[in-house]
């Protein structure tokens, strides 16, 4: 809605202008865009191997001025985001995101591979950019993780009842998942050895697939899918995220899943502070 009120707005405007302004905007979301595409595929980077990254989460509150003066932390807090880590990235000079996402992978590939961060702004000017990165505060109205993966199943049959695109794939609207409490306690256990082992992977630290670990819970299954995220503090936010990615999209519209565990597990310690796993199943 904000977008197309910001259209309306501009209606009147002069029509360069306003092609200026559109095009603008697609170039700061084409940047992010690649910032994930490049964060969810293994790099090099200060040689060593990055992990398989989850997508950052456009935040609006992350899009702050580029004249903002003072505490990058206080200009942060103006905006009403609590964040726990912060990184901005300044740059002078790309004229387009393809040129920008050149000079973060040259010059700042372990800001944008740096796996706390979950959140994203970028703010554009001319030639003049700025990339916030961040993560928040965890909310303390998390319930526990039974009560959590339930809303994840209940966010996830939302999303299933709609037809959508999930990147060269389109799925029709499908049947809702039924939970499963086996699912649910590999799902935990994974989620919780992520958090307290501070890595995110779909093999754990044994080297056991989901397949292994659904097998290993006691689940007789004919075929296992597996989401993960790490960093958001809600069912909505991780479900999103899986949304704008296509392998995590098309994993949950696959219309031959019948059932879902899932939960979080939280660790302080830990890079990215909380961690989520869903596991599809059909026996």
């Amino acid at each position: 809605m904000r977008v197309l009120s910001s259209v309306m707005r501009l209606a009147a405007l002069p029509l360069a202008l306003l092609f200026a302004t559109t095009a603008m905007a697609t170039e700061e979301t084409q940047l992010i865009d690649s910032i994930n595409t490049y964060r969810s595929q293994v790099q090099r980077c200060a040689g060593q191997a990055s992990q398989e990254l989850p997508p950052l989460a456009a935040d609006p509150r992350l899009v702050l001025p580029l004249n903002t003066l003072g505490d990058l932390q206080q200009a942060l807090a103006r905006a009403s985001y609590p964040m726990t880590s912060v990184q901005a990235i300044s740059l002078s000079g790309p004229r387009n995101a393809q040129s920008a996402m050149t000079a973060l992978q040259e010059s700042f590939c372990r800001v944008v591979l740096d796996p706390q961060f979950v959140d994203i702004g970028v703010s554009r000017a001319d030639r003049e950019w700025r990339i916030v990165l961040a993560r928040q505060l965890l909310s303390a109205r998390l319930a526990d993780w039974q009560a959590e993966g339930q809303k994840l199943l209940e966010t996830l049959n939302s999303a299933r009842a709609q037809s959508r695109q999930c990147g060269a794939q389109t799925f029709a609207a499908t049947t809702p998942l039924t939970w499963n409490a086996t699912l649910a306690t590999a799902a935990e256990n994974h989620s919780r050895a992520m958090a307290n082992h501070n890595f995110f992977d779909h093999k754990d630290r044994d080297g056991r697939t989901p397949g292994d670990r659904a097998e290993l819970a006691g689940y007789v299954g004919q075929q296992i899918g597996e989401n993960i995220a790490a960093g958001h503090d809600s069912a909505r936010k991780v479900v999103d995220g899986w949304l704008t990615s296509s392998g995590h999209c098309a994993n949950l519209m696959n219309p031959e899943f019948r059932e879902l565990g899932a939960a979080y597990a939280v660790d302080p310690k830990s890079d990215a502070g909380i961690y989520w796993t869903a596991m599809f199943g059909t026996q």
